[in-house]
């Protein structure tokens, strides 16, 4: 099988104590990578206001992790996400890439437009020597 490539978004409750969120992402990367998928990056985007109240809550932590795995590791990442109660929202997308079947077209130099003569005045005046 090909690994997929996957991003999951998912906020922690700030409630949550430093250590605590330190070892619940830990737990989510080992979760990854113990079952055969790869962690790319993690980004802790911090605490940021929630667009609505979730269970009275205004805040969350944000975390966003990039990692390849098989097909089927999404799901059990989703289930160890959704019966985690220090996490209050999540999101896996599974990302495409596009094979583009359009030729980009030749680029063409650009025409050059002719340089226009200066008059002949504008020439640097010449010295003359001057009278003793």
């Amino acid at each position: 099988m090909t690994m997929n490539k996957y991003e999951v978004v998912y906020i922690i409750d700030p409630a949550v104590e430093d250590e605590a969120r330190k070892a619940l992402i830990n737990r989510f990367n080992e979760l990854i990578t113990g079952n055969g998928g790869s962690v790319d990056k993690v980004e802790e985007w911090g605490k940021r206001r929630l667009a609505y109240a979730i269970d009275y809550k205004t805040e969350g932590y944000y975390v966003l992790v990039n990692f390849q795995a098989e097909a089927d590791l999404p799901k059990e990442l989703e289930r160890n996400l959704q019966i985690s109660d220090s996490v209050i929202r999540y999101q896996v997308i599974k990302q495409i890439e596009r094979k583009v079947g359009i030729k980009p077209r030749a680029v063409r130099p650009a025409p050059v437009a002719p340089a226009a003569e200066a008059p002949a005045a504008a020439e640097a005046p010449v010295e003359t020597p001057a009278a003793e």
